[in-house]
Protein backbone atom coordinates (compact mmCIF):
# COMPACT_ATOMS: atom_id res chain seq x y z
CA UNK A 1 0.00 0.00 0.00
CA UNK A 2 2.51 2.19 1.02
CA UNK A 3 4.38 1.55 -2.84
CA UNK A 4 0.72 2.59 -4.37
CA UNK A 5 0.84 5.71 -2.19
CA UNK A 6 4.47 6.50 -3.20
CA UNK A 7 3.68 5.83 -7.21
CA UNK A 8 0.87 7.91 -6.73
CA UNK A 9 2.49 10.96 -5.43
CA UNK A 10 5.26 10.54 -7.90
CA UNK A 11 2.92 10.47 -10.67
CA UNK A 12 1.19 13.66 -9.34
CA UNK A 13 5.00 15.42 -8.85
CA UNK A 14 5.62 14.50 -12.08
CA UNK A 15 2.13 15.95 -13.63
CA UNK A 16 2.93 19.04 -11.92
CA UNK A 17 6.04 19.53 -12.87
CA UNK A 18 4.79 18.80 -16.70
CA UNK A 19 1.88 21.56 -15.74
CA UNK A 20 4.67 23.78 -14.63
CA UNK A 21 7.37 23.57 -17.48
CA UNK A 22 4.23 23.96 -19.86
CA UNK A 23 2.83 27.36 -18.68
CA UNK A 24 7.08 28.23 -18.32
CA UNK A 25 7.52 27.22 -22.17
CA UNK A 26 4.30 28.85 -23.08
CA UNK A 27 5.24 31.83 -21.74
CA UNK A 28 8.90 31.78 -23.08
CA UNK A 29 7.26 31.90 -26.77
CA UNK A 30 5.21 34.76 -26.08
CA UNK A 31 8.35 36.46 -25.14
CA UNK A 32 10.09 35.47 -28.34
CA UNK A 33 7.06 36.01 -30.53
CA UNK A 34 7.48 40.09 -28.71
CA UNK A 35 10.82 40.06 -29.56
CA UNK A 36 10.77 39.08 -33.30
CA UNK A 37 7.67 41.36 -33.61
CA UNK A 38 9.98 44.46 -31.83
CA UNK A 39 12.97 43.01 -34.22
CA UNK A 40 10.89 43.23 -37.38
CA UNK A 41 9.78 47.16 -36.41
CA UNK A 42 13.71 48.06 -35.59
CA UNK A 43 14.27 46.48 -38.92
CA UNK A 44 11.69 48.61 -40.79
CA UNK A 45 13.27 51.66 -38.93
CA UNK A 46 16.19 51.13 -39.66
CA UNK A 47 15.41 50.98 -43.69
CA UNK A 48 13.10 54.07 -43.37
CA UNK A 49 16.32 56.03 -41.56
CA UNK A 50 19.21 54.66 -44.26
CA UNK A 51 16.59 56.17 -46.92
CA UNK A 52 16.37 59.37 -44.70
CA UNK A 53 19.99 59.58 -44.90
CA UNK A 54 21.32 58.57 -48.22
CA UNK A 55 18.66 61.49 -48.95
CA UNK A 56 20.54 63.95 -46.43
CA UNK A 57 23.92 62.77 -47.62
CA UNK A 58 22.94 63.87 -51.12
CA UNK A 59 21.69 66.90 -50.24
CA UNK A 60 24.76 67.84 -47.89
CA UNK A 61 26.83 67.14 -51.32
CA UNK A 62 24.92 69.37 -53.52
CA UNK A 63 24.75 72.08 -51.19
CA UNK A 64 28.44 71.71 -50.75
CA UNK A 65 28.87 71.54 -54.52
CA UNK A 66 27.06 75.14 -54.34
CA UNK A 67 28.66 76.87 -51.98
CA UNK A 68 31.90 75.61 -53.41
CA UNK A 69 30.72 77.43 -57.10
CA UNK A 70 29.68 80.30 -55.09
CA UNK A 71 33.35 80.70 -53.70
CA UNK A 72 34.66 80.42 -56.74
CA UNK A 73 32.50 83.28 -57.77
CA UNK A 74 33.60 85.05 -55.13
CA UNK A 75 37.29 84.85 -54.86
CA UNK A 76 38.17 87.25 -57.42
CA UNK A 77 35.90 90.01 -55.50
CA UNK A 78 38.04 88.91 -52.49
CA UNK A 79 41.18 89.11 -54.11
CA UNK A 80 40.39 92.67 -55.39
CA UNK A 81 39.47 93.99 -52.14
CA UNK A 82 42.70 92.60 -50.83
CA UNK A 83 44.44 94.43 -53.38
CA UNK A 84 42.41 97.62 -52.43
CA UNK A 85 43.35 97.09 -48.69
CA UNK A 86 47.10 96.85 -49.85
CA UNK A 87 47.03 100.00 -52.31
CA UNK A 88 45.55 102.08 -48.82
CA UNK A 89 47.94 100.62 -46.66
CA UNK A 90 50.96 101.92 -49.27
CA UNK A 91 49.38 105.12 -49.70
CA UNK A 92 49.12 105.53 -46.04
CA UNK A 93 52.59 104.79 -45.24
CA UNK A 94 54.27 107.67 -48.03
CA UNK A 95 51.39 109.87 -45.91
CA UNK A 96 53.66 109.11 -42.93
CA UNK A 97 56.96 109.09 -44.43
CA UNK A 98 56.15 112.36 -45.98
CA UNK A 99 54.32 113.99 -43.04
CA UNK A 100 57.22 113.00 -40.81
CA UNK A 101 59.95 114.32 -42.96
CA UNK A 102 57.84 118.13 -42.86
CA UNK A 103 57.60 117.50 -39.19
CA UNK A 104 59.49 120.10 -37.02
CA UNK A 105 60.31 120.05 -33.52
CA UNK A 106 58.54 122.12 -31.07
CA UNK A 107 58.49 122.21 -27.32
CA UNK A 108 55.02 121.55 -25.43
CA UNK A 109 53.52 124.63 -23.18
CA UNK A 110 53.11 124.25 -19.48
CA UNK A 111 50.17 124.60 -18.51
CA UNK A 112 49.40 126.20 -14.71
CA UNK A 113 46.77 125.22 -12.92
CA UNK A 114 44.81 128.20 -10.90
CA UNK A 115 44.99 127.31 -7.35
CA UNK A 116 41.75 128.11 -5.23
CA UNK A 117 42.37 131.36 -3.30
CA UNK A 118 42.02 129.10 0.15
CA UNK A 119 44.25 126.46 -0.59
CA UNK A 120 47.16 129.59 -1.77
CA UNK A 121 46.59 130.65 1.59
CA UNK A 122 47.42 127.44 3.29
CA UNK A 123 50.42 126.82 1.09
CA UNK A 124 51.86 130.61 2.07
CA UNK A 125 51.08 129.30 6.19
CA UNK A 126 53.60 125.66 5.73
CA UNK A 127 56.38 127.93 3.99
Amino acid sequence: MIIQYSVAAIALAFIWLVVFLISTLQKGMVTISEANQTLVEVRNAINDLSGESKQLLQTANEITDDVKTKMKTVEPLLDSAQDVGEAIHSVTDSVKKATNGFRTEFTPKKINAIKPKNQSNLDKKKI
